[in-house]
């Protein structure tokens, strides 16, 4: 559970003790800002000695080390895959649950690339294992879950989008918004799917059932997704928009179709 707390405004404000918590994965991050400023490889050095697992620091900081290219998402990338491959290694089966029901928020974020990158697992199973992080009550392991999964996503697209829309009338909002989020064609921080810029209407079996979703989460996410569409297919955007208005006019709907239709209104102008 997040602490009842606002967290600092910059890095450089957060209290020492706080940062210290953080780094020790003893409390999760309340904010964008206490979430970048968290020292990963310090917080994976104090989770391997708290849970004995000290031998495989060595090989995962060298993984580290080696990216060309250092950001929080590509270093929690490179860690949680290193912890997977460590565990592959070790048959240290009992790890992941260790992992996923952690404290810190960025520990569950490795979690989620253990999961992503079992080759061992069907598109089902990814799914059905990254479901819990998709329902995880803090934003971070919210986001980093489904881009764990993007990929094999968009590499078994039917199946995928078979599967993800039975979540959109799951009772959990994070649940639904997971559905629509991890398909959007083009995303945020994340490769496009060039199935879905090509030929959108394969989304709708996840579109439709939320057209008029209660939750302002989901609704955010439906319009973003229609809205990367219309970059490629505005015709497709506006005719679905169109149809959706006489089908569904209530006030959730028109939201959605606000935001879906904002960049060809903006090329309009």
């Amino acid at each position: 559970m997040t602490e009842k707390r606002k967290g600092a405004r910059s890095i450089k404000d957060i209290p020492d003790d706080i940062l210290e918590k953080l780094n020790q994965g003893k409390i999760e991050s309340v904010n964008l800002t206490e979430w970048l400023a968290v020292d990963q490889k310090q917080l994976l050095e104090n989770f391997l000695l708290q849970q004995n697992r000290k031998e495989y620091l060595e090989p995962i900081l060298k993984d580290v080390s080696n990216l060309k290219k250092q950001t929080v998402n590509t270093i929690n990338e490179a860690i949680g895959l290193g912890i997977f491959n460590e565990v592959l290694k070790n048959n240290d089966d009992e790890f992941l649950p260790i992992v996923s029901g952690h404290t810190s928020d960025l520990v569950r974020c490795w979690g989620t690339y253990m999961v992503g990158r079992n080759n061992a697992l069907t598109i089902k199973e990814k799914l059905e294992k990254i479901q819990q992080f998709a329902s995880d009550g803090h934003f971070g392991v919210r986001e980093i879950c489904w881009m764990a999964v993007r990929s094999e996503i968009a590499d078994d697209l039917e199946e995928s989008l078979f599967i993800l829309s039975e979540w959109t009338d799951h009772e959990d909002e994070y649940i639904r918004r997971f559905a629509s989020e991890s398909t959007r064609p083009r995303g945020v921080w994340c490769a496009h799917i060039e199935k879905l810029k090509e030929n959108p209407a394969l989304g709708l079996e996840i579109l439709e059932p939320m057209k008029s979703d209660s939750s302002r989460y989901v609704q955010d996410s439906v319009g973003n997704w229609l809205n990367d569409a219309s970059k490629s297919c505005p015709e497709f955007v506006t005719k679905t928009c169109e149809r959706w208005l006489r089908e569904s006019p209530t006030k959730e709907t028109m939201y959605i179709i606000k935001k879906a239709l904002r960049t060809i209104q903006k090329d309009r102008n």
